[in-house]
């Protein structure tokens, strides 16, 4: 009997360990962060198809996206579906896309975008202007001549916003913190 107690004992703390695991595990992956599979080419040369990274769904609970965020969202046409980004205009901003150039205004004022993440004589299509509501943005991949983004469907609205890219996990050879390129 003693026995057979000990053995219920030993059962009770291993379950205990993976019940506490396990919501832990669930807490971080639903409040968070949660990992993301890169699928695409949309967002090359910085990331691409099968890249692993870690995207913080923490940050936008207490602080808004900002220029130049990597972000994961959920495609407004199909919420099932997530995409990666990168945030262009945020909200008050005058956003154009012509004759290769992608122009933002704020207040009427160009904003100089610093996109030091593209390749040279990176080529960008579309006729867009957009001017952003309260709650929308404008997102586009790296890749601007094979990329679904705001030049498409349109602004993206902030519900639809998953978080902000942080790491990548894989490959190993470029394992690391990604940083938001500076806005002059």
């Amino acid at each position: 009997m003693v026995g057979f107690k000990k053995f219920l004992s030993s059962v009770w703390e291993v379950l205990e360990v993976v019940i506490v695991s396990a919501a832990v595990v669930f807490l971080i992956r639903q409040f968070i962060a949660q990992p993301f599979l890169v699928s695409g080419a949309s967002m090359e040369p910085n990331f691409y198809d099968g890249n692993y990274l870690i995207v913080d769904e923490l940050t936008y609970r207490f602080g808004e996206p900002e220029r130049g965020d990597v972000i994961v969202h959920r495609y407004p046409k199909d919420p099932k579906t997530f995409f990666i980004k990168r945030i262009i205009g945020i909200p008050g901003d005058k956003v154009t896309v012509r004759k290769n150039e992608v122009k933002v205004f704020n207040k009427g004022v160009e904003i100089f975008l610093n996109e030091k993440y593209l390749p040279e004589n990176t080529f960008t299509t579309g006729g867009v202007e957009a001017v952003l509501g309260p709650d929308q943005y404008f997102v586009m991949g790296d890749n601007r001549l094979n990329s679904l983004d705001s030049r498409s469907w349109g602004p993206l609205e902030r519900r639809y916003i998953v978080g902000i890219v942080r790491a990548r996990l894989l490959p190993v050879k470029e394992l690391g913190i990604i940083s938001r390129p500076g806005v002059e």
